[in-house]
């Protein structure tokens, strides 16, 4: 997905805090193409998963691709126990090292 914008949320994404991301997430996926780079992201649970299905909704209503790189192997985990895996599509060369 070149020309792509990335986003990268830091640190944890849980029930505790992922409100406060919400909205920095919305504002990226209206923007443009958007690659959401989970590398950073050290802590997450079902609600990192719930952002990231709102942006992709915020994107494909504004018209724009969202990519997923870099899922934590515990989120791999829950989405593939909730059979949403395949809903996350990936673009892992834009993930940051």
């Amino acid at each position: 997905m070149s020309g792509a914008r990335r986003f990268a949320p830091q640190g944890a994404l849980t029930m505790a805090n992922a409100a406060g991301c919400l909205a920095e997430g919305r504002a990226a996926a209206q923007e443009g193409d958007l690659v959401v780079d989970f590398s950073q992201v050290r802590e997450a649970d079902s609600a990192a998963l719930a952002l990231l299905f709102d942006w992709q909704r915020v994107a494909a209503a504004a018209g724009h691709d969202l990519r997923v790189g870099g899922l934590p192997p515990g989120l791999e985990s829950l989405a593939a126990l909730y059979g949403v895996a395949e809903l996350l599509p990936r673009d892992e060369a834009a993930v940051s090292t």
